[in-house]
């Protein structure tokens, strides 16, 4: 029998901010498959392990859920799985809950839930050392045997802190639980087991309270989220410079260096400097900052302040048209509208949910954040304004809350042409403050790095290809005074599209750059890069940074044009592909696109025209 079939198969369940993200990583070294579940666009994330006793084992980390009553796709998944019903999917061998040791009168209901199933099952009671900090008391043995199952305690951010579930997992035995017997009703049966088992000095900790009576403060809560999040921009600038410098540098030599290589091969010679290191290099400069800007969206969520963030803008979403749920999906969105998509399966409400679904692409993802740099960098002097803040730092806070401003007007809109407008009260758990752990923020960060360095390799790479062919065939007929990029199809193509891109002041070259760029955002930059390096009459003009040479040739009102262009435009195939299917059909995708790009030309053209006025 192989490996893989006789391995103990695992689901790892627990309700969100219980830490059971954390026990998969701890307990499979952050290395797991990444997929989709049959039919359906929920992540499905699995990982294997060795215990000490040599037992192979997969574990299936499973979305977090309240109850097995399912109120969102998510938890149907979960239910499900749990339940050994879903096709296509194994059924679990064993059952580990997750249950957070500082807030178990809200997460045992959640086990007894579990235990109802009838399959073997384990408890890992999480986050013991804050438990105890607190002066929480738990009689594990107590409660292990009320519940009928085996527990164990974890602490999923500390070296070590799961090693008493491994060697549970060594020595378990798969029967079902069998729980002491008692009141049929859940919610007794919790009272019960807390009275028995469990000694709660205080709901929360003091701490906790102290911190929550400023940063949930209706006014200066907000006022706190706002300067996070200017800090945050901020440090996008000034934090990630000196590496975005020196990747500058390092790809600028690679590139002179493979260029000497291929100098008897003049064709291949401009395919690798004109477009591979043209393009994908000038992409790559800007992953210092995206990492900057994931570092401390990493630091927020694993502090367990972006719960409150969501619960103090709650008020303020919904007068826009969106449930206080809608945040962690919208600032998901910061990172990449797929993912942030995918999480409104979190939100029970249909119309809520559709609603944050169409207003998601409003928010700046990081693929933008490489056309923002480029221009401001090269159209935004690097000052200090009051001796203090970074100009360019201000520009772009400003850029990100258009975005945001955007989407909570057009979620206006949408909530007054729906016809219930009923209110729906928003219920959530706010977990308690805790320091990020520096392990699981490194592997966000390695993720993230990852994701990007895949995208430069596979779709950046192919269209940067695409678009070297386009802008170097055909040849130029003899006796041609322009440079031959104006012969090619690209070039063609580009004025072309200037008939219908010129009142918001987009040149030939901007076209052009537009069509990849319906792939990714980010390949604008890249096409930039290839187009200007193949229209260069010089060796000098081609060696000159792309920020350089759009500053000598475009006008501030072009650039302002642009940028507004990128808060809006529906540039990202993948995001309207993933619309179509969190919404079974096209009608929601037509609607998206359409909104966006006369958003996106309102915008470019009100900012073009006004700059020119002005300027």
């Amino acid at each position: 029998m192989s490996t893989a079939a006789s391995a103990l198969h695992v689901a790892l369940v627990g309700s969100p901010n219980c830490g059971k993200t954390a026990l998969f990583n701890r307990l499979t070294g952050g290395r797991a498959k990444v997929a989709n579940y049959a039919g359906v666009t929920i992540e499905r994330k699995e990982g294997r392990l060795e215990t000490p006793g040599g037992r192979h084992v997969r574990v299936l980390d499973l979305p977090g859920a309240y109850s097995l009553d399912a109120a969102s796709p998510d938890e149907v998944i979960t239910r499900d799985v749990c339940a050994g019903r879903l096709a296509g999917e194994r059924a679990p061998d064993l059952i580990v809950c997750v249950l957070d040791a500082t807030n178990l009168r809200l997460h045992l209901r959640f086990a007894l839930e579990l235990a109802e199933l009838g399959r073997p099952m384990l408890v890992a009671l999480n986050m013991m050392d804050v438990a105890r900090k607190r002066g929480i008391r738990i009689d594990v043995d107590v409660l292990q045997e009320r519940l009928g199952m085996p527990i164990v305690e974890t602490v999923a951010v500390r070296q070590g802190g799961a090693a008493a579930l491994l060697a549970e997992l060594d020595r378990v035995r798969l029967v079902p639980p069998m729980p002491a017997a008692g009141d049929g009703d859940v919610h007794a049966r919790v009272r019960a087991l807390l009275a028995a088992a469990v000694t709660m000095p205080r709901a929360t900790a003091a701490i906790d309270d102290a911190i929550d009576a400023v940063v949930l403060h209706r006014a200066a809560g907000l006022v706190i989220l706002a300067v996070v999040m200017f800090l945050i921009f901020q440090a996008v600038f000034s934090w990630a410079a000196p590496l975005q410098d020196a990747v500058a540098a390092g790809v600028a030599a690679a590139g002179e260096w493979v260029g000497g290589l291929l100098a008897s091969m003049p064709l291949l010679q401009s395919l690798v400097t004109d477009g591979v290191f043209a393009g994908l290099g000038t992409v790559l400069e800007f992953l210092p900052q995206i990492l900057v800007l994931f570092l401390f969206i990493l630091v927020l969520e694993e502090s367990g302040y972006l719960p409150r963030a969501a619960f103090l803008l709650d008020t303020l979403m919904f007068k826009a048209g969106l449930t206080g749920r809608a945040f962690i999906p919208l600032l998901s969105s910061f990172a990449c509208a797929i993912p942030g998509i995918m999480a409104t399966r979190s939100i029970a409400d249909p119309r809520d949910r559709l609603a944050t679904i169409l207003v998601a692409p409003l928010m700046t993802c990081s693929a933008r954040l490489p056309v923002y740099t480029l221009l401001i960098a090269a159209f935004i002097p690097r000052r200090e304004v009051l001796g203090v803040f970074n100009l360019q730092g201000i520009v772009l806070f400003v850029l990100y809350l258009a975005g945001i401003l955007s989407a909570l007007a057009v979620a206006w809109v949408i909530k007054r042409l729906q016809r219930d407008r009923s209110e729906h009260m928003l219920v959530m758990e706010l977990p308690s403050y805790r320091l990020p752990d520096p392990r699981s923020i490194l592997l966000g960060l390695w993720e993230r790095a990852l994701i990007f360095l895949r995208r430069v390799g596979g779709i950046l790479l192919s269209l940067t290809i695409l678009l070297w062919f386009l802008s170097s065939f055909p040849a130029p007929p003899e006796g041609a005074t322009l440079p031959p990029i104006d012969y090619s199809y690209a070039g063609h193509i580009g004025r072309w599209m200037t008939h219908l891109f010129a009142p918001i002041g987009f040149n030939w070259q901007i076209c052009i750059a537009l069509i990849p760029g319906l792939a990714a955002r980010e390949v604008a930059v890249s096409s930039l890069a290839t187009v200007y390096a193949l229209s260069a009459t010089s060796e000098e003009a081609a060696a000159m940074a792309l920020g350089t040479t759009i500053a000598a040739q475009w006008s501030l009102a072009t650039a302002l044009s642009l940028l507004a262009w990128y808060v809006f435009a529906p540039q990202c195939m993948s995001t309207l592909a993933v619309i179509r299917r969190e919404t079974n059909g096209w009608r929601y995708v037509w609607i998206s696109a359409a909104y966006l790009f006369a958003l996106a030309y309102l915008a470019s053209f009100i900012t073009y025209q006004l700059t020119l006025a002005l300027t």
